[in-house]
């Protein structure tokens, strides 16, 4: 299987991801990293990693759809078959994702159904909450909603500021998430409703 992994930012998640398929924990190939931002430091990890890259900027389309159109058409001429989303900080439409219904994997810094959005470390160290954690699931029509892959929980310590509590959550996406991909690629994931069970093949 190849898979194309979006990111906007700084691609910590993307260079995890990169060296769990290198060392064989992911069983698929690592064809691409796309960008809607070109200043994103994941093209340059990409570029450093020998993965492929693409940039296409949202503003320089006349609407959502016609960027999306092309992004959509580039995917299949490259025969991508699955998509992981890894701090890419556009909601997709609902023509994307119908487009790979059931094929692209989220990470979100929190427990889901909590603290959805973009600001889910820093909403839940805010409230005061004592537990956070890291969710994988499935994307659908809604944002940060689709059915939960992979679940797993941190506590916030005492002694915590937003910005260790940032590197703990991230230190967390980094082993979760080639997990989750690793599950998905080997077809070992079936979605019942809104619960994802994970089969032994």
């Amino acid at each position: 299987m190849k898979f194309a992994v979006f990111a906007s930012g700084n691609g910590s998640n993307f260079q995890a991801i990169d060296a769990a398929v290198k060392n064989g924990q992911i069983k698929a190939e690592l064809a691409l990293l796309f960008s809607n931002n070109r200043k994103a430091y994941a093209l340059q990890r990409a570029q450093d990693a020998g993965v492929p890259t693409l940039e296409l900027v949202p503003k320089e389309y006349a609407n959502p759809q016609s960027f999306e159109r092309d992004l959509v058409i580039y995917l299949k001429e490259h025969a991508i078959d699955f998509i992981v989303l890894a701090g890419y900080m556009r909601i997709l439409t609902p023509y994307f994702v119908r487009e790979f219904p059931g094929k692209i994997l989220n990470i979100h810094p929190s427990l889901l159904p909590s603290f959805k959005g973009m600001n889910g470390i820093k909403d839940a160290f805010t409230y005061g909450v004592k537990t956070t954690g890291v969710t994988i699931h499935f994307v659908d029509e809604k944002m940060d909603h689709g059915p939960i892959i992979l679940q797993e929980s941190l506590a916030i310590r005492e002694e915590d500021t937003l910005e260790t509590l940032e590197v703990r959550v991230h230190e967390l996406e980094h082993q979760l998430y080639p997990q989750a991909i690793a599950l998905f690629s080997e077809g070992k994931l079936k979605i019942k409703g809104r619960k994802v069970h994970i089969i032994s093949l």
